[in-house]
C-alpha cells in the first residue's frame, strides 16, 4: 500500500522481494486534447493489473524481436508501472523507460519491457509509461489535432514521477530516462523542449534515429492529407477501428512504392508545442549539455531489422551481386539514419560541455541472419529469458550465452544511473572482457566504448 497524489494504491510483491504498482494514471485527456492531471479517486485503487495500452496496429518489429501476446486497448492510456524493492533506507535512483516502436506501436507493459533484472540487479525504481501513438498521438491538424500530443503526455508522466515518486522510495533529484528507437529519439526531443526542464537528469539514449529529424509544416501537413483522404470521416468523431485502418494508409502512401521509404509519418513535428523549430531542435537539446548527462549508441546493424527478409526485397537478394549491394546500402542508410547522427549529436553535446558516453553494440546471433540489428540490444538490457526466447534475430544462441554481456550492460546501464558514470574507467582489456575501449575528447577524461561480442 502507498498513498500518492491521487489517493491509495495497492500494488503486488513477487518472489524477488519487488513490489509493482500497474496501471497508474498520470494524467487524462479527450482525444485530440493536451494531457490534464488525473483526477483523484477515493478508497483503495487496485494496482495489480497493467492499464491498456494506445490504441494501435499489430508489433511492427516482430519479425525481429517475436510477437508479443495481445493486450487491451484504449484512448484511455495514459498510465505507467512503478516497481520498487520498497521505501525502506536511502532515496533510490529511479529508471523511466521510455518504449520504442516508430511512435505507432509499442507499450511498457510489453513481456518484452519488464524491468525486474534492471530494479532489483541496480536497487533502482522502475518506471514504464504508455503514451498515444499514431495519429491519436501524433496527428497534427488545424482545428483538429495540434499536434505532438504524445510527447507532451510523455511530460506529463514525468511531473508525475516528480510529484510522486517518493512515495516508492524513490529519489525525484535523480532521475534517468531510457529510450530505444522513438524511445529514444522522444528523448532527444524532450532535452529541446522548455516544458521538460528539471524533469530528468541523465538520459540513455540507445539507436535513436536521429537522422530522420522532426517532421517539418510540409511532412505534417501531407501526413494529415494521407490520414484525412483515407478517413472520410471526421476524426474526432470516428471510431478506433477507423482511425487505425486510415492511419495506416496513410502511413502505406507515405512509405511509397514498395513501402522502402519507411520513416514513421506520425511523429513530433517541428514548431508545434513543446518544440522549436527543425533547424534548432538538436542544437536546443544540446544546449542541455550542462544539466544532462548523456549515454548514447546504435547497433552496427540497425537496417537489418527492418529489410531482411522484406518481399520486395527477397527475389533480389538470391542473385550474388545484387545482395552485395543491398547490403553495402543497409550499411550506409544505417549510418544516415542511426550511427552519425548520433555521433554527431554526441560531439554537439561535449562542445557544448556536456559528459557524453558513446558505444555500438556489435553482438549477433550466429543463426539469425540479422545481425546486429535494431532491437538487437534489448534482451541483454531487460534480461528475461522467457519475454526474449523467441526472438528470430537470437536464433543459434542458448540463453547462457547472453546472460554475462547482459549483465555487463546492465551494470554499466546502472552504474550511470546512479553516479553518471557506466563504469567504463578500465581501459585494459582482461578488465572486462568484451567491451573494447577508444579514448576520446581533448583531455581523455570521457571514453566512448564499442561493446563488441
Amino acid at each position: 500500500m502507498v498513498t500518492i497524489s491521487g489517493g491509495q494504491l495497492r500494488g503486488e510483491t513477487g518472489e524477488d522481494g519487488l513490489t509493482a504498482y500497474r496501471g497508474i494514471p498520470y494524467a487524462r485527456a479527450a482525444r485530440f486534447a493536451p494531457p490534464e492531471p488525473a483526477p483523484p479517486w477515493t478508497g483503495v485503487r487496485d494496482a495489480t493489473r497493467h492499464g491498456p495500452m494506445s490504441p494501435q496496429p499489430p508489433f511492427r518489429p516482430g519479425s525481429v524481436t517475436g510477437e508479443p501476446p495481445p493486450a487491451p486497448q484504449s484512448e484511455d492510456c495514459l498510465n505507467l508501472t512503478v516497481l520498487t524493492s520498497g521505501t525502506a533506507g536511502p532515496k533510490k535512483p529511479v529508471l523511466v523507460w521510455i518504449h520504442g516502436g516508430a511512435y505507432v506501436t509499442g507499450s511498457a507493459a510489453m513481456q518484452f519491457y519488464q524491468g525486474r533484472r534492471l530494479a532489483a540487479e541496480g536497487e533502482v525504481v522502475f518506471v514504464g509509461i504508455n503514451y498515444r501513438l499514431g495519429a491519436l498521438g501524433y496527428l497534427k491538424l488545424d482545428g483538429v489535432s495540434p499536434g505532438n500530443l504524445g510527447l507532451l503526455d510523455q511530460i506529463a508522466a514525468l511531473r508525475w514521477v516528480r510529484d510522486n515518486i517518493e512515495a516508492f522510495g524513490g529519489d525525484p533529484a535523480a532521475v534517468t530516462v531510457v529510450g530505444q528507437s522513438a524511445g529514444a529519439h522522444s528523448i532527444v526531443c524532450l532535452m529541446a523542449a522548455p516544458a521538460a526542464r528539471g524533469l530528468f537528469h541523465r538520459a540513455i539514449v540507445q539507436s535513436a534515429p536521429l537522422g530522420l529529424g522532426i517532421a517539418g509544416k510540409r511532412t505534417a501537413d501531407r501526413t494529415a492529407r494521407f490520414f484525412t483522404a483515407a478517413l472520410r470521416a471526421d476524426p474526432r468523431t470516428a471510431t478506433v477501428p477507423e482511425i487505425l485502418a486510415a492511419q495506416a494508409k496513410a502511413i502505406a502512401r507515405a512509405a511509397g512504392p514498395g513501402g522502402l521509404y519507411s520513416v514513421p509519418p506520425f511523429c513530433p513535428a517541428a514548431d508545434t508545442e513543446p518544440l522549436p523549430g527543425s533547424a534548432r531542435w538538436l542544437g536546443d537539446a544540446a544546449a542541455r549539455a550542462h544539466d544532462v548527462a548523456v549515454l548514447i549508441g546504435t547497433t552496427r546493424d540497425e537496417m537489418n531489422a527492418f529489410l531482411n527478409g522484406k518481399p520486395e526485397l527477397a527475389p533480389l537478394e538470391a542473385f550474388s551481386p545484387v545482395r552485395k549491394g543491398l547490403d553495402g546500402a543497409k550499411k550506409a542508410v544505417t549510418k544516415f539514419v542511426f550511427e552519425t547522427p548520433s555521433r554527431k549529436f554526441a560531439d554537439r553535446l561535449v562542445a557544448a560541455g556536456g559528459k557524453v558516453f558513446s558505444y555500438r553494440f556489435d553482438w549477433s546471433a550466429p543463426g539469425s541472419g540479422f545481425g546486429a540489428c535494431h532491437c538487437i540490444d534489448l534482451p541483454f538490457l531487460f534480461g528475461d529469458a522467457e519475454s526474449w526466447a523467441a526472438a528470430p534475430m537470437l536464433a543459434g544462441t542458448e540463453w547462457d550465452e547472453l546472460s554475462d554481456l547482459g549483465h555487463r550492460l546492465r551494470q554499466a546501464w546502472i552504474s550511470f544511473t546512479r553516479t553518471g558514470f557506466p563504469g567504463w574507467r578500465a581501459h585494459s582489456p582482461g578488465a572486462a572482457p568484451g567491451f573494447r575501449w577508444r579514448a576520446s575528447g581533448p583531455d581523455h577524461e570521457v571514453s566512448p566504448a564499442a561493446a563488441r561480442g
